[in-house]
């Protein structure tokens, strides 16, 4: 995230407290909406990897900046466009499923091919701080067959698409939000995208939050209407 480590521990620390409250209100009033709401938590741990990736950087440690931020693109690259489709699966009635699943294989792929190359190759995930912000470069595989930019099109697409054609309203809505982001992080922050795009993506995660919290608990309606 930009700005500090205090303002990504911050970020982690709600995310997470406020998260698992959500995962155990999903928990007992729609298990489907378990994975969703697992969400926020995992853009929790997120935050708090780039915390870490902060404090590596303030006391000059290249170990640290290299552990953490490749725990920290392990959710940037690997997580997001795998977990995301599978949280709309458990969503769509079962003659739509395998859509969402596809989806899920697809972002598995293209994660993968992202991520994984870090680890023998030495040098292609580079860690910069700018002032107030953390930009994550390097190379990526898909580098050596197309612009960066269509690799982060195939991207957004594996995330968003799905949110967008779920049956569910308020996945929509969220799909909506996670397109806000993107757009106003590609024309304002094009200088560290990888690092506004997963900030932003966690305050829109808020609204998952908000999403479970409201769903009404089915023994508390069982009781009103005896």
């Amino acid at each position: 995230m930009c700005f500090s480590a205090e303002a990504s521990f911050t970020a982690a620390a709600a995310l997470l407290s406020m998260g698992s409250f959500a995962v155990r209100k999903a928990y007992k009033t729609n298990r489907n909406l378990v994975p969703l709401a697992t969400l926020p938590m995992l853009f929790g741990f997120q935050q708090l990897f780039e915390g870490l990736v902060w404090t590596g950087g303030a006391v000059s440690s290249a170990a640290m900046v290299e552990r953490y931020s490749l725990a920290y693109m392990f959710f940037s690259w690997l997580a997001w466009p795998i977990w995301v489709p599978f949280s709309v699966y458990f969503l769509e009635p079962c003659r739509r499923r395998h859509v969402y699943l596809l989806f899920a294989i697809l972002g598995g792929i293209v994660g993968a091919m992202q991520y994984f190359p870090y680890f023998a190759h030495d040098g292609w995930l580079v860690t910069k701080f700018l002032s107030n912000s953390i930009s994550y470069q390097g190379t990526v595989l898909f580098d050596y067959i197309m612009q960066r930019e269509y690799t982060y099109m195939i991207y957004l697409f594996v995330i968003i698409a799905p949110l967008l054609t779920s049956s569910n309203r308020r996945a929509q809505i969220f799909g909506i939000l996670i397109s806000f982001v993107a757009a106003t992080t590609y024309l304002f922050f094009q200088f560290a995208y990888i690092s506004v795009f997963c900030f932003g993506g966690a305050l829109m995660s808020l609204y998952i939050i908000y999403m479970i919290l409201s769903e009404p608990d089915p023994a508390l309606s069982a009781n009103a209407s005896i």
